[in-house]
């Protein structure tokens, strides 16, 4: 790894509105906070259905590919320390708003789709231990969403601090699993042999898929980690700091979710993760510990919960942003006077949500999240080596030019029908493209009529 100038030269001093709070460690922890929640809490078991006991390999496979990814984010977010992201990378090598706004709008409904996944592991098998399943799924999680944009409406403040303490116990959780696999190995319970069993019969083309789509809708739970990069202006001398934390962060998660994957396909069967929306229940229930099972399920009702927020949050925020910036209609970027919260935004983005879990389970909203990502993440790579030409006058991280290369080809593999995903995603993702293009062409003929563009 290597810095675009030398060492000790400082970064550009820079105004900006935003305090600047985030030190390493806090750093660290909001990444960790931000991969950490539904995905390895809800999916575990699609990934089971998909590859069978060998879950871990595609999680490990993941792994690579977040780091890959992470590493350009790394780069770019120290050449360009603002609050924009993916958005901001785009604009500055491509030039191209339709593009931008393309990428920007897919950020935002991955954020939407994310939200949704967490709404049906909220209404799923983890509720249903506390209720003992009376209450009607889909109900469930339309409510659960609305209730979110009703917190939203009102303004939902969180300090970092509060993103520690959620961040500490959605680990707890995971560290309960680790636990409970430790006890069983040194028990001489639960059964090796199936760490190396594939769904997929043969060694060719069947298998080939059959990881890939696991690896595909695994990589669902290591998203997270690129929004933090919207906390740049935020962060202490952020082209030092990012390197260290998003590496850590995307470390930390992955050997997590690495050991997760090994202790639930230790104690609990493929088919029987792949028949649950709380594998991780499952898992507690057969690690031969008397831990409380309901206790747990609230456990993990806490970390989709605030997945979900999150998720909500950001997508109503960067909808408020575009409609600003005039990308879409500017009506989209009216406040609520009293609360100062963007409410077209957040309904706009409430209606999408509700419209994603009356139609979609957690497997196939799991996958529209990950395959809108991995295409805003191949940009992202391809990103980076374009904007090798614009030089900087600050020190930054350098990652070496095949991480990018990899990452941008590792991408876009697992977003193609290589991996095996059902049609309806591609039919989700599409869905919601067509609606932001459709308000996309809407703004700019109004803005063509007012004399505007």
């Amino acid at each position: 790894m290597s810095t675009a100038s030398p060492a000790g030269a400082p970064a550009p001093a820079e105004e900006t509105g935003l305090k600047r709070v985030l030190g390493p460690r806090l750093l660290i922890l909001f990444v960790i906070g931000d991969i950490l929640g539904t995905g390895i809490y809800a999916t575990t078991g699609a990934v089971a259905g998909k590859v069978g006991g060998a879950l871990w390999l595609p999680f490990a496979i993941g792994f690579v590919v977040a780091i890959l990814t992470a590493a350009s984010y790394v780069e770019l977010v120290g050449k360009y320390p603002k609050a924009a992201g993916a958005a901001l990378y785009t604009q500055k090598a491509f030039k191209l708003p339709f593009l931008t706004f393309i990428v920007a709008f897919m950020v935002m409904c991955s954020g939407l789709s994310s939200a949704s996944a967490a709404a049906r592991a909220f209404s799923g098998d983890y509720l249903d231990e506390l209720t003992n399943g009376v209450l009607p799924p889909t109900l469930v999680a339309i409510t659960f969403i609305v209730l979110l944009a009703a917190l939203n409406l009102r303004g939902v403040s969180e300090s970092v601090k509060t993103n520690v303490v959620l961040t500490l116990v959605e680990l707890t959780g995971l560290l309960i699993i680790l636990t409970i696999g430790a006890w069983a190995v040194l028990s001489g319970d639960g059964e090796p042999s199936r760490l190396t069993e594939f769904e997929a019969s043969g060694t060719g083309y069947a298998l080939l898929t059959s990881v890939l789509g696991a690896t595909a809708l695994g990589f669902f739970a290591f998203v997270g980690f690129e929004d933090s990069v919207n906390m740049a202006e935020e962060t202490k001398n952020p082209t030092r700091t990012f390197p260290r934390a998003i590496f850590i962060g995307v470390a930390v998660t992955g050997t997590i979710y690495v050991l997760v994957a090994l202790v639930s396909s230790l104690l609990v069967d493929a088919d029987t993760l792949a028949g649950s929306s709380g594998p991780l229940l499952e898992v507690v229930k057969a690690g031969g510990v008397d831990f409380p099972h309901k206790l747990f399920a609230l456990i993990a009702l806490f970390a989709v919960t605030n997945s979900a927020l999150i998720n909500i949050m950001m997508a109503s925020r960067l909808c408020y942003g575009m409609a600003n910036e005039r990308i879409l209609p500017r009506g989209m970027a009216r406040v609520l006077p009293r609360r100062r919260t963007p409410v077209v935004g957040i309904v706009f983005v409430t209606l999408l949500a509700i419209g994603l879990v009356s139609t979609g389970e957690i497997e196939g909203l799991g996958d529209t999240t990950a395959f809108l990502l991995l295409c805003v993440f191949a940009v992202v790579n391809i990103a980076v080596l374009v904007l090798r030409r614009d030089r900087v006058e600050h020190a930054h991280f350098r990652t070496p030019t095949a991480l990018p290369v990899l990452g941008a080809v590792t991408a876009l593999v697992l977003a193609s029908p290589l991996a095996d995903r059902p049609v309806d995603v591609y039919i989700r993702a599409g869905i919601l493209l067509a609606i932001g293009i459709a308000l996309w062409a809407v703004n700019k003929l109004v803005l063509r009529a007012r004399g505007e563009s």
